[in-house]
């Protein structure tokens, strides 16, 4: 049993890997023709149908490349779709939802002190979640609300927000931020599994059958490609947030997660307008860093308003075994002597303001509940302590490994 953990830390790295390769290359190829959109440029010798041009200079070659608004006059005989990057990325990035947060609900996705549920209560919460968001926002951009762009994007920025507070009262801190992101993401594969992929095929089907396009279809796929635009770096920061508890692990939370697509919105502003070529709006940087300025402020205002930090003393059935080991004493002392100068709610060690990714060992419960974690990163391998700075031994890392190895064999035999 005890080397499942290990082949399953393997299978969560792998999916990880898979999901940052076809991260990079979705949102790699989003960005470049959302510049390149938005730098065409007319020109007299346009064919009709044309809208701009531009000409760009890479890799030791010059491209020339010609948008058109709707189609040009005839199907050309090779045609390139930009569409299974996104698939592959969300297929990756749910897998790893479903190897991480569903395969270790108790640990990483269920907070009981927020919400006392089962395992397949909160999967089921998690799952139903992620398809309503996409309901309730192709809804919207159906409707009456849908034609004006930024009147749209104001309501799905409240919608965000509302989703940001519910989450944190359901889940953990990083299971929250982790399925805002996941939230959010679902939306933009969904808009080009659901919408621009179709459209584009429409028009593609209209003129194979000679007739002439609908200029619509491309009016559609553009606004709900300019929404993908937008959202993709909030959503990049909520997938990396799991190593920054002082964004996910603190009272105001929710508040910190919509001050984060506000962010968003400025950096890509920026951006945006630059490769418009409608000049350089440097204070979009200046807001984003006071934005982010107050979301610093925030991750420290428990202490100053007097927010109280969750009751951790319960030891959760999940992880009872691990408390109740002959073993636990021994590796207790173990963890007390080597982790607890940084892994504690005030840490002595110097420079280390909080305990490592929220992770504390202040009680029998929490060493319990991150057993796995102690297994995997300080005794199956020498993760922990960093540089081994607290200098634990061979022996000690055996107490560790005795320790789980001997908790896990007893549950796989009862």
């Amino acid at each position: 049993m005890y080397e499942y953990a290990i082949a399953w830390e393997w299978l969560a790295f792998a999916v990880r890997w898979l999901h940052v390769v076809t991260a990079i290359a979705w949102i790699g190829s989003s960005f470049y023709f959302i510049a390149l959109d938005l730098g065409l440029k007319k020109a007299p010798d346009l064919p009709p149908g044309a809208y701009g041009e531009e000409w760009q200079v890479h890799g030791g070659g010059f491209y020339h490349i010609r948008k058109y608004l709707v189609a040009p006059a005839s199907m050309p005989e090779h045609l390139t779709w930009f569409k299974w990057e996104s698939y592959a990325t969300w297929l990756s990035g749910f897998a790893m939802l479903a190897v991480v947060y569903y395969g270790g609900a108790d640990l990483f996705l269920i907070d009981r002190h927020v919400l006392d549920v089962p395992q397949w209560q909160a999967i089921l919460i998690s799952l139903a979640s992620l398809s309503v968001g996409w309901i309730i926002y192709d809804t919207l951009c159906k409707s009456p609300i849908g034609k004006n762009t930024w009147g749209l994007m104001a309501l799905l920025y409240v919608a965000l927000v509302a989703m940001a507070w519910g989450y944190t009262q359901v889940f953990t801190g990083r299971a929250a931020f982790l399925h805002l992101g996941a939230f959010t993401a679902t939306i933009m594969s969904a808009n080009v599994f659901f919408i621009i992929i179709p459209n584009q095929k429409i028009v593609v089907a209209d003129l194979i059958a000679g007739r002439t396009p609908d200029p619509k279809y491309g009016m559609i796929a553009k606004q709900r490609s300019l929404h993908n635009n937008y959202l993709t770096l909030p959503v990049i920061f909520f997938m990396l947030s799991n190593h920054y508890p002082l964004a996910f692990g603190t009272k105001y939370n929710w508040i910190i997660a919509a001050l984060v697509f506000l962010m968003g919105v400025t950096i890509r502003h920026w951006f945006n307008t630059t490769h418009a070529r409608k000049g350089k709006p440097t204070w979009t940087w200046a807001v984003t860093v006071i934005i982010f300025i107050i979301i610093m402020w925030l991750s420290t205002v428990p202490k100053i308003l007097g927010g109280g930090e969750n009751d951790t003393s319960s030891i959760a059935p999940a992880f009872q075994r691990f408390a109740g080991d002959p073993h636990f004493g021994a590796a207790k002392d173990v963890i007390g002597t080597r982790c607890m100068m940084c892994h504690t709610a005030e840490p002595v060690y110097e420079g280390i303001a909080r305990p490592p990714k929220g992770v504390a060992f202040d009680s029998d419960a929490a060493i319990a509940a991150h057993a796995r974690e102690i297994y995997l990163q300080a005794a199956r391998s020498h993760a922990m302590p960093p540089g081994n700075i607290t200098d634990i031994t061979l022996d000690e890392r055996k107490v560790l490994t005795a320790w789980y190895e001997s908790a896990t064999a007893k549950a796989s035999t009862q």
